[in-house]
């Protein structure tokens, strides 16, 4: 049963018929001997590394699963630093903070409110992914004594770190002197309790900043609309909101806060890649010469912004983990990716949907210009969006594209196929298996919209049937 909430990045599944409060104790039990031995492997044992953070949303499940997880991990011989109701961004700034071997989040992020799950990270709140810890944690969760008791000595310690928490964030916010209006749309999610905590009620906390709040109440179980920013449904009405209230910004967060999608002055949605092509040269102006990673499938404006900007630019693979992991290793001061995770150096290099906010704020202070012309310049290709088409033979369709298009431009497997006919023919696609489904997920771009719609009617056929949702 264990094996079927077990996901590529984290633990996720409806409670309580597949995810279980027994589930929940050998998850703990299993992340603390996995981490515990992680510290101890890299030579850490200060006193603090024998602990670890322990957050939760605002699920109604979470409260319960969050208890059975504490007794878990002290089952399996760690004590527990229970920082209560938070962003999942607060576990990673906590780990961090405290010095502990690492974390965990209860939260099923933007799935609807039957859903529940567990972000796990280790020491300096690096992610445990699947090919990065998670397949111990759930070996061990397997072989867990369901009745094994706290062991002796370890203990929990609830903490409220809100005030440190505020002031790391607000470190990231410069609003010199200027008067910025924004709606945010906390989605019925995390960013209800962490938005007024760190702002403001109504942005009160910071001079200059008004914030319209939407949807911040958390403690119904209930959502007005899906917590997912990146499906445009989702953000309609915040959209609306900006225009008729005569904001400058819009702001939709997911359900634990860490991803968010910004809307302009015209209530029009801003592709997160395209945002990270205009916070790279608000990084790059202040670091010079540094590097920025995006993931793959955005635009090619973002590598182009980030060296014109005198960066360099460096793709990733898909996911959080492989983002942080090309933070670290190669020094880079800012990442963002099309899922609206925005990543900082200044943030232990990981990401925040609350500091994404405050340095969004913080550039719309600086340049004094309207976010709609400083995206204008950098949304200045065609794209598909993500494309999902049914296929039960992924790899035979993947072949295929390898084979008619190796010999037409540029090919790379980094993540999935990516195609490159973009200098040759003005058009470049990836495409990409999901992990879960039997499907293929395809993102393309064209310098006009009669060739993007040219070569999406032709790979289209040879990818399966597609998926409108």
């Amino acid at each position: 049963m264990l094996g079927r909430v077990f996901k590529a990045y984290d633990v996720r599944g409806t409670y309580p018929d597949l995810l279980t409060d027994t589930m929940a104790f050998q998850i703990g039990s299993g992340a603390a001997r996995y981490l515990l031995q992680d510290a101890a492997e890299a030579g850490e044992t200060t006193p603090m590394m024998r602990n670890l953070v322990v957050g939760r949303d605002m699920r109604k499940s979470s409260p319960k699963l969050s208890a059975e997880l504490i007794r878990g991990i002290r089952a399996g011989g760690a004590s527990v630093i229970d920082v209560g109701l938070v962003d999942t961004s607060f576990v990673y700034f906590a780990i961090n903070h405290l010095d502990c071997a690492g974390g965990v989040m209860v939260t099923a992020s933007h799935n609807p409110p039957q859903y529940n799950g567990f972000k796990t990270s280790k020491r300096h709140a690096k992610p445990v992914g699947e090919t990065t810890g998670l397949a111990d944690v759930r070996k061990y969760a397997a072989m867990s004594d369901t009745n094994k008791q706290p062991q002796e000595g370890t203990f929990v310690d609830k903490r409220d770190l809100w005030d440190a928490y505020t002031e790391h964030v607000r470190a990231f916010l410069d609003m010199r002197g200027r008067k910025i209006k924004v709606v945010v749309d906390a989605s019925n999610g995390m960013a209800g309790t962490m938005c007024p905590k760190i702002f403001g009620e109504n942005g009160s906390a910071i001079e200059g900043l008004e914030i319209v709040e939407m949807n911040y109440e958390n403690t119904k179980g209930v959502f007005v609309h899906e917590p997912n920013p990146l499906v445009a449904s989702n953000v309609e009405d915040l959209c609306k909101a900006v225009v008729s209230e005569g904001a400058d910004l819009g702001v939709c967060f997911d359900g634990d806060a860490d991803r968010c999608v910004a809307v302009d002055e015209k209530g029009k949605i801003i592709g997160c890649d395209a945002l990270t092509g205009l916070l790279a040269q608000y990084f790059l102006s202040k670091n010079p010469g540094a590097s920025v990673v995006y993931d793959l499938r955005s635009t090619k404006a973002v590598a182009e912004e980030i060296e014109k900007a005198g960066g360099t630019a460096i793709r990733s693979r898909v996911g959080h983990v492989f983002m942080k992991q090309v933070m670290s290793e190669e020094d880079c001061v800012f990442g963002g990716e099309l899922s609206g995770h925005f990543y900082f150096a200044d943030n232990f290099g990981t990401d925040s949907g609350a500091i994404a906010m405050a340095t969004v704020l913080s550039l719309m202070a600086e340049k004094k210009r309207k976010l709609s012309n400083m995206i204008r310049p950098i949304a200045r290709y065609k794209q598909s969006g993500e494309i999902n088409f049914e296929n039960e033979e992924k790899d035979e369709a993947m072949e295929l594209i390898l084979e008619e298009y190796g010999d037409r431009g540029e090919i790379d497997e980094l993540d999935g196929v990516t195609v490159d006919c973009f200098e040759s023919e003005g058009w470049w696609c990836n495409i990409r298996k999901s992990n879960t489904e039997p499907l293929l997920r395809l993102n393309a771009e064209a310098k006009d919209q009669s060739t993007l719609n040219r070569m999406v009617a032709e790979i289209a056929p040879k990818l399966g049937t597609r998926v409108d949702h």
